[in-house]
């Protein structure tokens, strides 16, 4: 018989507000994304040294990730066979234009490794594994828009093929002005049955 999966809890951070199992965990007044997502890290106690220093992608990302992480209540001492499966559409765009800015000037060219590092959009996965030391499979996806059916995919066959005992799934967007994570995790334990119609659901919610 085939094991059944389940979604066991689900992130959102959109519109200045943390949302997390569909209830409000933060939300702030405060509509520009970086003094909104430091004041939510703060709040939050997210101790991670390197935060403040990522790309907006990755803090989006990164804050949505240790929300669940820690919520599934991890051996922080521990490794952990937990795959990341994330996707947007912009890829690192709003960094890449930050970067691209630092070389415009050919008289003032001035191009910083600080940024050029983060010009990835799987960076951000990177630091997500570097914090919870999670050393599975991980991969990141360009859509058009939020993919359901892409994403229950690649989650099923981790899991069915053994390549993990968890997935961690979901799109993570930032361009310009405009910012959106949605990031749920997959495993056997969980009330939420893991199909393309309840990913659908969660993420219109």
């Amino acid at each position: 018989m085939d094991k059944t999966y389940h979604i066991s809890s689900y992130c959102q951070i959109k519109n200045s507000s943390i949302l997390v199992d569909g209830k409000l965990l933060f939300s702030s007044p405060i509509l520009e994304f970086q003094p909104f997502i430091k004041s939510a890290a703060q709040h939050l106690n997210t101790k991670y040294s390197k935060f403040y220093k990522m790309d907006n992608l990755s803090k989006l990302a990164f804050l949505a990730a240790d929300i669940l992480l820690k919520n599934a209540e991890l051996d922080a001492n521990s490794e952990h066979n937990i795959a990341i499966v994330l996707s947007n559409k912009a890829s690192s765009l709003d960094t890449d234009r930050t970067y691209q800015t630092s070389i415009n000037d050919p008289d003032n060219f001035f191009p910083s490794p600080s940024v050029f590092v983060y010009t990835l959009p799987n960076i951000c996965i990177g630091e997500i594994s570097i914090k919870h030391q999670l050393h599975s499979e991980n991969c990141f996806f360009i859509f058009d828009s939020f993919n359901a059916d892409h994403l229950w995919i690649n989650a099923q066959s981790l899991l069915k093929l053994q390549k993990a005992e968890m997935v961690l799934c979901g799109w993570v967007d930032f361009d310009d002005k405009n910012y959106e994570a949605f990031l749920y995790l997959v495993e056997e334990n969980g009330i939420i049955a893991h199909s393309p119609n309840e990913i659908k659901r969660l993420y219109k919610t």
